[in-house]
């Protein structure tokens, strides 16, 4: 019987005629495939992470603002075999001297080496030295102005706990920021395939079972769907659905970095007239988002399903708005510039308390490396925080655009393949399981 039914559908469909009453109309049984236009690929919204591999590389790519696009992480099964890989802390250390963050850190390390470099040589020229054989040498100045130089190492171990609060409620806060923007970029991806699943799914007006409560009798039902039209709209949609998330990684993007890439993608994409409204306008996740919502507003469906699906677009404005609030206001100012100056002069004057902690070393020359060390640590935890504290630069937002782009060019690919039937079986449970009246 179901056999014979779909038949009979499939004819009716085919000579253009309606499905009896039926508020299901009559859906193509052929697969509904999106156009993919072909983009262009951009070396800068690569995923790749680390320094760039060509030697002829300039500096910039290598640290500082430039090697920012390289940690930008996408991990799947392999990558967290490796993250978890017993060798990683041999594979860290080898890698030790590639490191960004210490690279970055460079300077400061330096000025607070050769701050003890200096308190080492000065303390040997004027107060003695061993040579190599052991033998203890009179100072080189003799003057009574040159005198030894140092300072007790109590009030570094008063201040330390407070630095370290510091640096930590700083890293703290700057994660927060990171995880937040990441969140946002979650939602985008969920509720973008959430609105293009149900403007897939409900794609064709309202079923026979809407005509009691809140709909209106005299409800218009439409005519069997064609199918051209169908694939028209909801590529309408799946289109500016990406349109509004490319346009929101732009927003969120320097410049310098995104803008030749972005016009090319939304042009290479979309129509002439639909390009140049996005790219012309003041504000452009808003424009895209305004599209979508035209997209929507031209679905053939109730206005009950159309404001659900709207629902999406009210948690796309606000992760726009909470990642501009994100992108425009830093961890307060004086915050950051205390620690910072906290951190530095801590740091400068530490090695005047180290020369006496080391005396059992040749010349106390271990204060050397040991400052250098702890200047490495502490100005890498600071430079950490300052580095998570704009997150979108470092995030893979090119990515999520591409992932949103495919699985709802997919999503909307569904429609029309084997619903009608599945439709037919929905309606004989839906009556079967009604109570009779």
């Amino acid at each position: 019987m179901m056999l014979r039914k779909s038949t009979a559908l499939a004819l009716l469909a085919a000579i253009g005629m309606p499905a009896s009453n039926s508020a299901f109309v009559t859906k193509s049984l052929s697969p509904v495939s999106i156009a993919k236009p072909t983009t262009r690929t951009s070396a800068r919204s690569s995923l790749y992470m680390g320094p760039p591999k060509d030697p002829t590389a300039p500096i910039t790519e290598i640290q500082g603002e430039g090697s920012r696009k390289y940690r930008r992480t996408v991990y799947t099964h392999d990558q967290w075999v490796k993250h978890r890989s017993p060798d990683r802390f041999l594979n860290n250390l080898r890698t030790l001297f590639n490191s960004g963050i210490y690279k970055q850190v460079g300077g400061e390390v330096l000025l607070v080496t050769s701050v003890a470099f200096f308190v080492f040589a000065w303390n040997l020229l004027v107060g003695g030295y061993q040579d190599f054989a052991g033998v203890m040498h009179d100072p080189i100045i003799t003057q009574k102005w040159a005198m030894m130089i140092g300072l007790p190492l109590t009030p570094f171990t008063t201040l330390t706990p407070s630095l370290g609060l510091l640096l930590v409620f700083r890293t703290n806060a700057s994660y927060k920021r990171w995880d937040e923007a990441r969140k946002f970029w979650g939602l985008n991806i969920n509720h973008t395939r959430d609105l293009n699943r149900m403007a897939t799914a409900w794609y064709g007006n309202q079923s026979e079972f809407d005509g009691t409560g809140f709909m209106e009798p005299s409800t218009e039902k439409l005519a069997p769907i064609n199918p051209a039209e169908r694939q028209y709209l909801l590529g309408q949609v799946s289109l500016m659905t990406w349109a509004f998330v490319r346009s929101m990684k732009r927003h969120l993007s320097p410049p310098d970095e995104d803008e030749d890439d972005y016009v090319a993608e939304i042009r290479a994409r979309l129509t002439p007239d639909q390009a140049d409204a996005i790219i012309s306008a003041v504000h452009r996740p808003n424009r895209a988002l305004y599209d979508l919502s035209v997209a929507i507003e031209q679905l053939p469906m109730h206005f009950v399903r159309k404001n659900s699906i709207n629902g999406n677009l009210s948690i796309f404005e606000d992760t726009l708005g909470g990642s501009e609030r994100l992108l425009s206001s830093p961890v307060p100012l004086f915050y950051s510039r205390h620690t910072a100056r906290f951190l530095s002069t801590w740091m400068l004057f530490l090695p005047f308390a180290l020369y006496e902690p080391f005396a059992n070393s040749w010349n106390h020359i271990v204060m050397i490396p040991a400052t250098a060390f702890i200047a490495v640590c502490l100005f890498g935890i600071e430079e950490l925080a300052t580095q998570l504290e704009e997150p979108f630069t470092i995030l893979p937002m090119q990515g999520f655009c591409d992932k949103i782009g495919a699985n709802c060019d997919e999503i909307v690919s569904w429609a029309g393949q084997g619903q009608d039937d599945e439709a037919d079986v929905v309606r004989q449970n839906l009556e079967a399981l009604m109570p009779s009246r």
